[in-house]
């Protein structure tokens, strides 16, 4: 296959050829036989060098100071990006990373051990694909998929290599929801009902990059302002010539370059749900996690654009509804017009543990409120008369804290979750499997494209975990 085609806008064409003959050369079997010793310097290639791949970055600083890990590599389409995270990396690490335009480029370099994929939703998957067929191990940010095909392609595709895939859903490296999951189990709060979580922000989210186009206070106060308007007399960064757009679609259906699509990509149906993509799949996934769950049983969600109406397709406002396999609902909703108090809440037969905050609080609190104990006459419960309002003292509420533990805070910790990114990296070393995997990631996935599809079809959607299909009608099993 000559470079032009390989560069060409039939990406997954290409990935397939070239994974078919690094395997015929026996590329992917000799990577596949290096097992990295506890004392060999781990290096990484950062693919994709957005504004997420700055935090990938200062991951792996962090982890250096705890093992031998370094960036040596930046890829992306777009030259401003990859100088951005170039020297970024030559900042922290001291050193001049090699820079590359095409993922394939990067990839074929020996001497890279693994690859950190932070690109548009849409690409997560089939860049994964292609960082496993090179023979790489991969750390892929979430969702690791908002297709149905490709989730199921990648996965397998990973289950037959012995590439280690680290999805990047860093709560399951957390102490604070591991815990919640170990309580859960012992069965104190008894069987759970109903898992709900609300996240909410006041402000237009993705659209403005402060790094492009800037923004303003006037913009983000007044939803009534004209944003085409506002937009036009701040002109992106963001060159046609400077990037490749048509390897940018990855496949999607070619459309003319529009820099803030590019960018905003979040906003855009084709390239991601939004919402859904981003927040929900921590959601599901920490609910996964806390009940043993690998799948739901149906789906189904609603909601609009009530508050930035500035040209967007994907919600501003949603919920969505599912049901699990072990006979609990879990709701999910978020607003981006109202930021009060944002909460996670798991119920129990016998009690009920909060969150309080946004995703990623580590503020949880277990109490028997709402348990079975405190209801005498049947359907009568606590009478609060005052602020604050608290569950009544009988109730023994108690505030989850883990010894080792940095103290709960209704932010807990940020993005660059160190655990997450050592977790991976000395499973790279020990050839295990990390912590969250790309089985994981499949079963957040399913949620999100579901949740998806039920937004924009108004139907109830329901999967088939025997033939791996959404239906809309329930399987017969």
């Amino acid at each position: 296959m000559n470079e032009e085609a390989a560069k060409g806008s039939d990406r997954r064409t290409f990935v397939k050829h070239a994974g078919g003959a690094m395997v015929a050369a026996g590329l992917s079997a000799k990577a596949y036989s290096r097992v990295l010793g506890a004392n060999d310097r781990i290096r990484l290639g950062q693919l994709g060098c957005g504004d997420r791949s700055g935090g990938h970055v200062h991951m792996a600083q962090l982890a250096a100071k705890q093992m031998q890990v370094e960036t040596v590599a930046v890829c992306d389409l777009w030259s401003l990006a990859r100088e951005r995270r170039a020297a970024q990396v030559k900042r922290v690490f001291n050193n001049e990373p090699r820079s590359y335009k095409y993922s394939e480029e990067m990839l074929e370099q020996k001497d890279i051990d693994g690859a950190m994929i932070a690109t548009g939703d849409f690409q997560h998957a089939k860049l994964c694909a292609e960082v496993v067929r090179a023979g790489k191990d991969c750390y892929v940010e979430k969702p690791f998929a908002n297709v149905l095909s490709e989730a199921i392609e990648t996965r397998d595709l990973v289950k037959q290599s012995k590439q280690i895939v680290q999805v990047g859903t860093q709560h399951r490296s957390q102490p604070y929801p591991l815990a919640v999951r170990d309580i859960v189990r012992s069965g104190r709060i008894g069987e759970i009902v109903h898992i709900e979580q609300e996240w909410n922000v006041n402000e237009e989210r993705w659209r403005f990059k402060p790094a492009d186009t800037g923004e303003s206070k006037e913009m983000l106060m007044d939803v009534n302002m004209e944003w085409k308007q506002w937009l036009n007399g701040r002109a992106s960064k963001l060159r046609e010539e400077d990037t490749d757009w048509k390897r940018w679609l990855l496949g999607k259906p070619d459309r003319p370059f529009d820099p803030h699509v590019y960018l905003e990509f979040r906003l855009y149906k084709d390239f991601s749900s939004g919402i859904f993509d981003q927040w929900l799949s921590h959601g599901c996934d920490m609910v996964h996690l806390w009940m043993d769950e690998s799948y739901p049983e149906s789906v189904v969600a609603t909601g609009g654009t009530f508050v930035w109406k500035d040209g967007r397709d994907n919600p501003d406002t949603c919920i969505a509804a599912v049901t699990y396999p072990k006979g609990f609902l879990y709701t999910y909703k978020t607003t981006f017009g109202n930021s009060y108090r944002s909460f996670s809440r798991i119920m129990g037969r016998d009690g009920t543990i909060e969150n309080y905050g946004g995703e990623g609080a580590s503020l949880f609190v277990v109490t028997r409120e709402g348990g079975r104990h405190q209801f005498d006459p049947p359907d009568s419960g606590p009478v609060y008369k005052e602020l604050p309002i608290v569950g009544p003292a009988n109730d023994g509420a108690e505030v989850l804290r883990v010894d080792g533990a940095p103290p709960p805070n209704s932010l807990g910790p940020d993005d660059d979750d160190v655990g997450h990114m050592t977790n991976w990296l000395k499973s790279m070393q020990t050839r295990t499997q990390p912590n969250a995997t790309v089985d994981h990631g499949f079963s957040h996935s399913i949620v999100c494209i579901m949740a998806a599809q039920s937004y924009w079809s108004g139907k109830r959607l329901y999967w088939d975990p025997k033939n791996e299909r959404i239906l809309d009608h329930p399987p017969d099993l």
